[in-house]
């Protein structure tokens, strides 16, 4: 029988299991992943870490490995505007760093970071299973039986659920969602281009949603491109002059002639909440507990928060001789998390509908509100920390860049 069983193999599901794992060598930690064992290797996005994330990675052992290839976010530039406007007005400028001297962020390619949580799994023995998904869950006294697609059955103590925001394990578990739709769609691509960016990830604010560029090395920019679904679903099928033409008119030109690298695609928004993050001997962790806006590109450094947090509650159970799969247990964890996760959902989802809206007098209190944060250096110190995950009271050990 497994301690620890871990259904999804991204991000948060590889460090949920690697935090446990590394803290507590003993416990039999095994993750399965519906995806096939090498496609990982095809994914041309990247992804922003925060500094606080940036430490778990380094209690990890793995922040070496992947530094190299990070590019550390500088400077964070606002604008408000219409798309056809000539000139954008900067409303608001954040410099990168937090108090410890390291950027607020890095952007990180995708297949550098899951290569190296891969390899943090094979170092401490975490079996990882693919091509296989649950199909049925059956929760006992002592333990779960999770089915899966192949017909085999696996039991464990605890099962972590980090199956994504359509999580299948979360309806298994009868877990309900709080859920509606935006309307619109995230074009995600990478773009090659002529002039450096030095570092400064820029989020422009425009009508249809909010438009960031997002610094990766060797001239290159990541794109988090909100549109109308309707309007997204066309960008992504036209072909790459029409999109890069359209791109231009968004991205402007200071960065000279522009260039899509790889896929695009265009992924539906929206916002989803589960009631619950936990049941008997189940707990839920990234997506599969909490889909939110990238407004505020917090949605994959929340799911690290939560890794951080359920490591911490199951570890220290199990030191203390305790079942780590008790719902009381467990509370412990879902009240760690709830009220950050709820306050982050309602935050992005209001911020989401403040600025994809073009009425002239809330784009004129929006501004006036920016002008002022960019005139207080205490307010901007204290949204940078916030956004850097450093100052938070409640911040689990691997957050702070210490061990369990």
């Amino acid at each position: 029988m497994l301690d620890m069983l871990v259904v999804g193999g991204g991000y948060v599901g590889l460090s949920a299991a690697i935090a446990v794992k590394q803290a507590a060598p003993h416990l039999n930690v095994a993750v399965v992943e519906a995806a096939p064992e090498h496609v990982w290797k095809n994914d041309t996005r990247a992804s922003a870490i925060i500094a606080a994330a940036a430490k778990m990675l380094e209690v990890f052992g793995i922040w070496n490995e992947i530094e190299p290839e990070a590019q550390p976010i500088t400077k964070m530039i606002v604008t408000d505007s219409k798309t056809s406007d000539p000139v954008r007005p900067v409303f608001l400028t954040f410099d990168g760093e937090v108090a410890d001297g390291r950027p607020f962020a890095h952007m990180i390619p995708n297949v550098v970071m899951v290569a190296a949580l891969r390899g943090a799994c094979d170092r401490l023995g975490i079996d990882i299973r693919h091509g296989l998904g649950a199909t049925e869950l059956k929760t006992h006294d002592t333990h779960v039986t999770v089915t899966l697609s192949d017909g085999s059955a696996l039991e464990t103590r605890l099962l972590v659920a980090c199956d994504g925001v359509r999580s299948k394990l979360r309806d298994l578990a009868g877990i309900r969602t709080v859920t509606w739709d935006y309307g619109q769609s995230g074009i995600v691509a990478t773009v090659e281009h002529e002039r450096p960016h030095d570092g400064c990830a820029e989020e422009h604010f425009l009508p249809a949603g909010p438009f960031a560029i997002l610094p990766l090395k060797n001239n290159r920019s990541s794109l988090v491109w909100t549109e109308r679904t309707q309007d997204a679903n066309r960008l992504v099928a036209a072909d790459d002059l029409i999109f890069e033409e359209e791109l231009e008119r968004r991205f402007g030109h200071k960065l000279g002639s522009l260039k899509v690298i790889g896929d695009k695609r265009a992924f539906p928004l929206g916002l989803t909440l589960a009631r619950s993050f936990v049941a008997p001997r189940f707990a839920l962790a990234g997506d599969a507990a909490h889909g939110i806006h990238p407004i505020s590109g917090q949605g994959l450094n929340l799911g690290f928060k939560d890794v951080a947090a359920l490591a911490e509650t199951v570890v220290e159970a199990d030191r203390l001789g305790l079942d780590i799969g008790s719902i009381n247990i467990l509370e412990r964890y879902q009240t760690w998390r709830r009220f950050d996760t709820f306050r982050m959902g309602v935050t992005t989802d209001v911020l989401n509908r403040l600025f994809s809206n073009d009425a002239t007098p809330i784009r004129i209190a929006r501004d006036v509100g920016l002008g002022i944060v960019d005139r207080l250096p205490r307010l901007k110190s204290f949204f940078i920390g916030q956004a850097a995950g450093t100052t938070a009271k409640d911040n689990p050990r691997l957050l702070a860049g210490q061990t369990i």
